[in-house]
């Protein structure tokens, strides 16, 4: 994994911080941490999306944010288990993966990346 997917991942994971602030934050201070969390992942796909195909960087990082807020939802502020959900959350992560496989390939054979 080179430098601007890691920047993409580490932004993603970010998004579940800041996407959970914005509906639990409650004082001035989680509200400047969500901001902080905000300005720090976007800052970080801005990064990426200057070396990476800007498509394929913003399906990743809304994917790993999607993914990972439904389940820290599920997992941490006791929203209901849904089979639906979790399987769809899948099927997101698999389109997610597909796209950085093919965008890997295209760099691989020369192609823009």
């Amino acid at each position: 994994m080179n430098r601007n997917w890691l920047y993409v991942f580490v932004g993603g994971l970010i998004e579940i911080v800041w996407v959970s602030g914005l509906k639990h934050a409650s004082n001035v201070w989680e509200w400047a941490l969500t901001a902080l969390a905000i300005i720090l992942s976007f800052g970080l796909i801005i990064a990426a999306s200057k070396r990476l195909p800007v498509g394929t960087v913003y399906a990743v990082f809304t994917g790993i944010g999607t993914a990972g807020t439904v389940l820290t939802e599920m997992l941490l502020f006791g929203e209901a288990f849904s089979l639906a959900k979790v399987l769809l959350i899948g099927l997101l992560l698999c389109g997610v993966i597909g796209l950085k496989l093919v965008t890997d390939q295209q760099s691989a054979k020369g192609g823009e990346a």
